[in-house]
């Protein structure tokens, strides 16, 4: 137990580095940034506050929860492990993600999946039960974003500009509208059996977390959002 009341990040961080208990809960949390960044070994850390910028940044086997809201770039190159918000959380959620799972229970801010990548067997996952802000998925090369919308019924729960410079990964929306205005690189489809799946999986994860309809959700349309096959960025990187 380690009451952050009265440390600054770099006394705070060391302290969790330093603490040999796989379980650390952590009171009184305000605005300590990159708390549990590069933590490995199979830790698990529950907050209690708001925890500062990059929370979780290069995690590695770990899981962080967070009793409240988080700030900007959770999660920030993550390669594994998960990390849930009982809450909001802020801008470039998942930021250039390379593997493990983000939930959040409401909304995100601005370019949540930005630069998200996946190689192999490593597959980000961006859950959000609410919406998300404008530029959602930007230059996406990999990995899986899921915004449920929960809440948001009568509009499409994406911003302006969701998927610019996309050339990889899938983004699910939860939508009764088909999403409309998107950049060139991006096509809009209806979901097939397989989308089906992976959608059931994860909004079964996140009912299970938090306390969700588990039916009512499942049975609401989606669409994928993909990159498009003509999309002028494909030719930039060297594994397309």
């Amino acid at each position: 137990m380690i009451d952050a009341t009265a440390l600054d990040l770099f006394e705070l961080n060391k302290k969790i580095k330093s603490v040999k208990s796989r379980k650390i809960t952590i009171n009184n949390v305000l605005g300590q940034r990159f708390i549990g960044s590069g933590v490995d070994g199979k830790k698990s850390i529950e907050i209690y506050g708001t925890p500062g910028n990059a929370l979780g940044a290069y995690l590695n086997n770990c899981d962080i929860t967070v009793y409240g809201n988080a700030q900007d770039a959770i999660g920030d190159t993550m390669n594994s492990g998960t990390i849930t918000v009982y809450g909001n959380s802020g801008d470039a959620t998942g930021y250039a993600m390379r593997g493990g799972l983000i939930m959040i229970k409401g909304n995100i801010g601005y370019r949540g999946g930005i630069h998200m990548k996946e190689y192999k067997e490593h597959k980000p996952i961006i859950v959000v039960g609410g919406c998300a802000g404008n530029f959602l998925g930007e230059y996406q090369a990999g990995g899986i974003i899921l915004v449920l919308g929960i809440g948001s019924e009568d509009k499409t729960p994406i911003g302006h500009y969701c998927g610019t410079g996309m050339h990889g990964g899938v983004i699910y929306v939860r939508s009764r509208f088909k999403p409309k205005h998107f950049p060139p690189q991006v096509l809009v489809e209806e979901c097939d059996e397989s989308d089906a799946k992976v959608i059931e999986k994860y909004v079964s994860l996140y009912a299970e977390r938090f306390g969700a309809d588990t039916k009512s959700l499942i049975n609401s349309e989606y669409y994928k959002l993909v990159p498009n096959a003509k999309n002028p960025y494909k030719q930039l990187y060297t594994n397309n």
